[in-house]
């Protein structure tokens, strides 16, 4: 049996995650703080990793032009 966990593979990328997590989360108006966030209902922290996702396929498709 696999196990499943929330780490960085690289640490010296968390900083520039937190970043970009937060600048999601101001995009779609969450208002999302450093440390916990347990307050924030499904919708809202599913919103913030959507908008991410969408961000780094945007990303992505830009390099292939």
């Amino acid at each position: 049996m696999s196990s499943r966990s929330n780490r960085v593979l690289v640490p010296q990328a968390r900083e520039g995650l937190n970043n970009f997590k937060m600048e999601a989360a101001r995009e779609v108006g969450v208002n999302l703080s450093q440390g916990y966030n347990g307050d924030l209902t499904s919708r809202e922290n599913g919103s913030v990793g959507g908008q991410m996702v969408k961000k780094m396929v945007e990303s992505y498709e830009q390099g292939l032009k």
